[in-house]
């Protein structure tokens, strides 16, 4: 089989020509995280104070709830037959793993970026520190999706593993939540948000190693 790299563009492509024909992200998640972020200006009145208060902390909240969903649709998308037909052909578990972390990460961009100005638009928030904007996305969109590949491949696993999933999601998700909302609220107030970006940084390196060195034993137990 060709090289590593080489497999996880495999994967990376194969999952991304599925997205382009499902349109699930595109058609029915983006759309849904979009009309949440309207439902709560309209709950709560067009106080542009409050607005603004909120704003920020509520995009990021709507990513962590829709970004999961984007991040594990391979539990619905990839049938058992299919993830055999992968491992039959020869293709590392960490190369398939990264694969589709990336696929996710890509879709999950998307989301974010199409959001933000969605959210900048709805509720009019200040611009302090969108500078880290992009970074912050990255590091987000690239945690949700190798968490949400992993919690897949626990779920591929049988054996009722499903009820596990929000265990492993829910928890594993609120650093990347509190790093990336205090990230914006340290510079609104003029302090470093460095360790803010440090914490979120580990946080996806570890869920990268954590994935990569679980693949194997997953691929052989589901």
């Amino acid at each position: 089989m060709t090289g590593f790299w080489t497999q996880a563009f495999t994967i990376t492509r194969r999952d991304l020509l599925r997205e382009r024909r499902s349109g699930e992200v595109l058609w029915v998640t983006l759309p849904f995280g979009a009309i949440a972020l309207l439902l709560v200006p309209l709950a709560i009145g067009t106080d542009t104070r409050t607005l603004e208060a909120i704003g920020l902390g509520m995009f990021w909240v709507i990513v962590m709830l829709f970004g999961v969903l984007i991040a594990v649709r391979q539990t619905n998308t990839e049938t058992q037959a299919q993830r055999d037909q992968v491992a039959l052909a020869g293709i590392d578990p960490a190369a398939a793993y990264v694969g589709r972390s990336l696929a996710s990460f890509l879709l999950l961009v998307v989301f974010e970026t199409v959001l933000v100005f969605v959210t900048i638009v709805l509720y009019d928030i200040p611009l302090v520190g969108f500078e880290w904007m992009p970074l912050v996305i990255l590091l987000v969109a690239a945690g949700l999706s190798l968490l949400g590949t992993l919690a897949a491949g626990i779920v591929s696993t049988g054996r009722s593993a499903a009820a596990l999933v929000p265990l492993l999601v829910a928890p594993l998700s609120v650093p990347l939540l509190i790093g990336a909302t205090q990230t914006f609220e340290s510079l609104r107030y003029g302090r470093s948000s460095l360790a803010w970006i440090l914490m979120m940084t580990i946080v996806t390196l570890l869920l990268g190693v954590a994935g990569v060195l679980s693949a194997r034993t997953l691929q052989e137990t589901g």
